[in-house]
C-alpha cells in the first residue's frame, strides 16, 4: 500500500525535504505533493497564464485562483495531509489548508511548536494527531505501516 501525503505549510524553509528524506530512510511507501514551492512562480503564475494584470490586487487574485486550483486537485487526491505551523513565518495558508483537509474529511497530522498551542487549540482539536516536530510526524506516519 502506498499513500500520497499533501504537505501543507510555509514554503520558505526546507521542512518538506526533511520529511521526504526521513520517509525515504525508513523506506515508507509514500509519495508527496503540495503547494508550489517556488515562491516567485507561485506569485507570478496568474500573469504567466492570463497576462499582465492591471494592479497588484488583480495579480494576487489571478495567482490565487491557480494556486487554489492546484491545492484543490492535489489535496483531493491525497490520502493524508500534514500541515506544519512554523515559528517564523505567517501561517495563513497553513491554516486554510488544514481547515480544507478537515472539511474534506482528510486525515490530518498537525505539526506545531508548543508556543502555538493556544492560538491553534481549536484546529488542533479537529486534527487526527497533533505533534510538535517533524520527527514526531514521521513516527506517526511510520506507525501506519507497522504490522506487529
Amino acid at each position: 500500500m502506498e499513500l500520497t501525503v499533501y504537505l501543507a505549510g510555509e514554503i520558505h524553509s526546507d521542512w518538506r525535504s526533511e520529511i521526504k528524506e526521513k520517509a525515504k530512510a525508513l523506506q515508507l511507501p509514500l509519495s508527496f505533493v503540495g503547494p508550489m514551492e517556488n515562491h516567485e512562480r507561485s506569485d507570478n503564475i496568474g500573469e504567466e497564464i492570463q497576462g499582465e494584470q492591471p494592479g497588484a490586487v488583480y495579480k494576487d487574485d489571478a495567482a490565487s485562483d491557480l494556486n487554489n486550483l492546484r491545492t484543490e486537485i492535489l489535496m483531493s487526491k491525497a490520502d493524508l495531509v500534514i500541515a506544519l505551523f512554523g515559528e517564523k513565518y505567517k501561517q495563513w495558508n497553513t491554516a486554510m489548508d488544514a481547515s480544507a483537509a478537515i472539511a474534506k474529511g482528510k486525515p490530518l497530522i498537525l505539526v506545531r511548536p508548543q508556543e502555538l498551542h493556544h492560538p491553534l487549540k481549536e484546529l488542533s482539536n479537529k486534527a487526527n494527531v497533533t505533534v510538535e516536530t517533524v520527527n514526531q510526524a514521521i513516527k506517526a506516519l511510520s506507525y501506519i505501516f507497522e504490522t506487529e
